[in-house]
């Protein structure tokens, strides 16, 4: 079963509040979103706060959300940062790639980052750019969608006090 995307969702308060709960359940599964587990969703909600801001059709950022459709439930979802920058125009900035926990294994994250494509491309963008923590084998994965690592700084993100991971950027060149 395909998920069902929405770019610019209605950010109503149930909305918000079903993204906080994923990205704490996502941030819980020990998935590299920004947090270390254990983290309540309280905590989430200050981050996710700044994330909301700016959101929408005009505005530089944007939100992608895959629904599944049996639960009518957000499953997956990303953010598409702008750098805010006139020579960096031409391509946007993938944050927070998530899918939830209980719905992982089903392909929803090669869904997602494949709608991803089709929107930047629709938009006209020269490329996606998104980070990942080092450790977890995502560049394995995020390589099968065609992204190619463009760099790497050894042990930027402590995640704790001897455990330094490495910061990874990878790059889908969308100029063909």
């Amino acid at each position: 079963m395909t998920l069902r995307f929405t770019l610019d969702p209605e950010l109503t308060p149930e909305l918000r509040a079903e993204i906080v709960s994923l990205w704490a359940d996502v941030s819980n599964a020990g998935g590299a979103v920004g947090f270390v587990p254990p983290v309540t969703e309280d905590e989430v909600w200050i981050t996710a706060e700044k994330q909301f801001a700016g959101l929408g059709p005009g505005q530089p950022d944007r939100l992608l959300i895959g629904i599944e459709p049996e639960s009518g439930r957000v499953a997956a979802l990303v953010f598409f940062e702008s750098m805010r920058f006139n020579l960096m125009d031409h391509w946007r900035m993938l944050k927070r790639v998530m899918v939830h926990p209980g719905f992982q294994g089903r392909g929803y994250g090669a869904e997602l980052l494949a709608e991803a494509e089709r929107v930047a491309r629709g938009w006209g963008l020269a490329g996606l750019r998104l980070t990942l923590r080092g450790g977890h084998g995502l560049e394995k994965f995020y390589g099968r969608s065609g992204y190619t690592e463009a760099g790497r700084v050894p042990g930027a993100i402590r995640v704790a006090p001897g455990d330094e991971r490495d910061d990874v950027t990878m790059w889908l060149d969308l100029r063909d």
